[in-house]
């Protein structure tokens, strides 16, 4: 351990030992039997969304204004392109700052740019890294300090905030000595894998230098099959354990029957499955014919250097380009149709 590190995390033991929150002295614990149980992590690969960083607010930090859970940069370009062209048509009065946001959505059209700049707040496409600790048994399931619903709900949604949305992009930030150990460590993480072709590996270590520092992103929950090569995940991320066991539940009561054109006899044993996982309440596992679902607790990591959040790599691919997704918006603010 440097002497770095060792400064670090004795700052942030003190800090922990300081505070009367008998809440993170729990979470502490929790996270240090993870990590007994759960020694190695599992990358699963990039993330991309959007950050934002406005110098004249009264915090210049850059901040995540779109989750970073896509899949490609592109869609977070065009989620981007999204977000600026409604700006503009539902955002403001001013011709002039209409005009502006518009220009941005034009290079965004016609460009995979990963920034632009409107008003004087600079936009960017950023990237993560998602990942997952192992141990003996398979993929870590949710902590028992992990947050959960008060009165879980199985048929009607509850509108749960994306925990992106408006988080400061701030290294310097940990919630406890086991948080911080992690971060510490993530900062020399590179691919290494041969099965990575030579310029993702170059990339990986290049980013080592370029940004240096890390931010750990909030945690996340999903649905995960295991396969006979690993776990393969199922679905999207979700803000909660209980969000990620109601989106198995619908899967195995209705939505894979109706995908995958079940026959009867399938849809009845998969139905009786999900409502024998919805009785054992707040299970983490469910078992179907030969199959086996995992809900599993999910990590992610933006890389940071002297300028805030990495870019999109070379490397990373996009299976689509730029275009077109809105229809031309007027300076007045109305909307013309193309024919």
């Amino acid at each position: 351990m440097t002497d770095d590190w060792k400064r670090r995390l004795d700052a942030l033991h003190a800090e922990l030992v300081l505070r009367d929150d008998p809440v993170a002295w729990v979470m502490e614990a929790d996270a240090v039997e993870a990590t007994r149980r759960y020694p190695h992590i599992a990358l699963r690969g990039p993330v991309f969304g959007v950050a934002v960083r406005d110098p004249s607010g009264s915090d210049p930090r850059w901040r995540l204004l779109r989750p970073v859970v896509d899949g490609m940069p592109q869609q977070a370009r065009d989620g981007l392109n999204s977000h600026l062209w409604f700006t503009a048509k539902d955002g403001t009065d001013d011709p002039a700052a209409r005009r502006a946001l518009l220009a941005a959505v034009s290079v965004l059209e016609r460009a995979p740019a990963d920034e632009v700049e409107a008003l004087g707040v600079r936009y960017r496409v950023v990237r993560g890294d998602e990942f997952a600790r192992t141990g003996d048994d398979g993929l870590e399931p949710p902590r028992p300090t992990d947050p959960e619903p008060v009165s879980p709900l199985w048929e009607e949604r509850a509108v749960v905030p994306a925990p992106d949305v408006g988080f400061a992009l701030d290294a310097g930030r940990d919630e406890g000595p086991m948080a911080g150990a992690l971060r510490l460590g993530l900062r020399d993480f590179v691919y290494t894998d041969a099965r990575f072709p030579a310029d993702v590996l170059a990339d990986s270590a290049r980013a080592v230098a370029t940004h240096p520092d890390v931010v750990r992103l909030p945690v996340g929950f999903a649905v995960a099959e295991r396969g006979d090569t690993g776990w393969t995940p199922c679905g999207s991320l979700h803000p909660t354990p209980h969000d990620a066991r109601r989106a198995l539940y619908d899967g195995m009561s209705r939505v894979w029957a109706m995908l995958y054109r079940y026959d009867a006899r399938k849809k009845a044993r998969y139905a009786r499955a999900a409502e024998e996982f919805r009785a054992a309440g707040r299970a983490d596992e469910a078992r179907v014919e030969d199959r086996l679902f995992r809900v599993c607790r999910v990590e992610r990591m933006v890389r940071m250097g002297p300028d805030g959040p990495e870019p999109p790599r070379p490397s990373d691919v996009d299976e689509y380009g730029p275009t077109r997704i809105h229809p031309t918006l007027r300076e007045d603010g109305t909307v013309r149709h193309e024919d």
